[in-house]
């Protein structure tokens, strides 16, 4: 179980700093989004085209990448949606049953799912290297590839939590307490 638990924190840095990293994406995409609107209003009063489709699908891609790779994050972090009606009721073990069988049975098989079936796709987009249809629009394929990564990561953490649930489960930590 040490072991385990070994893992299940490596896993957790890992997604506290792809959470980082996410952060960091956000604040680029204010950025591009601030400009965006500056640029098409101050463009239109000079009379001068100063936004490009290119900064549309930057800030569209930025916001992609967010919703992508923050999953992990928000799962390592436990923001992720719940209905608490009844969840915030029970007992802590009984949450961790909940948790460890949703992490087995649902979101690890749907993690596996999406990666399976969106592999050709990406592959596919990457052959053929495949851009936006838009004027001076960007490459899709790194962003398509970027669906792969971000499941394998919500995969991974999900690893974690049930790694976690399941020393709750077996009384890990309170055995390490009276024997250690």
């Amino acid at each position: 179980m040490s072991l385990l638990l070994k893992l299940a924190r490596w896993i957790d840095r890992l997604s506290e700093g792809v959470g980082w990293i996410t952060l960091g994406l956000m604040l680029v995409m204010v950025a591009v989004g601030a400009y965006n609107a500056i640029s098409r209003y101050l463009g239109q009063f000079i009379g001068i085209n100063l936004s490009s489709n290119l900064y549309i699908e930057v800030q569209w891609y930025l916001f992609s990448l967010i919703f992508l790779l923050g999953g992990a994050y928000v799962l390592k972090r436990g923001e992720h949606v719940r209905v608490d009606v009844l969840y915030g009721r029970l007992s802590s073990r009984r949450k961790a049953w909940i948790d460890f069988a949703g992490a087995l049975l649902l979101l690890l098989p749907l993690c596996g799912v999406i990666v399976f079936y969106s592999f050709p796709s990406v592959l596919n987009s990457w052959k053929i290297k495949e851009t936006s249809s838009d004027p001076g629009g960007l490459a899709r394929y790194p962003l398509k590839a970027m669906l792969l990564v971000a499941f394998v990561l919500l995969a991974l953490q999900g690893i974690s939590e049930a790694i976690k649930q399941f020393a709750i489960l077996s009384d890990y930590e309170e055995q390490e307490a009276r024997h250690g």
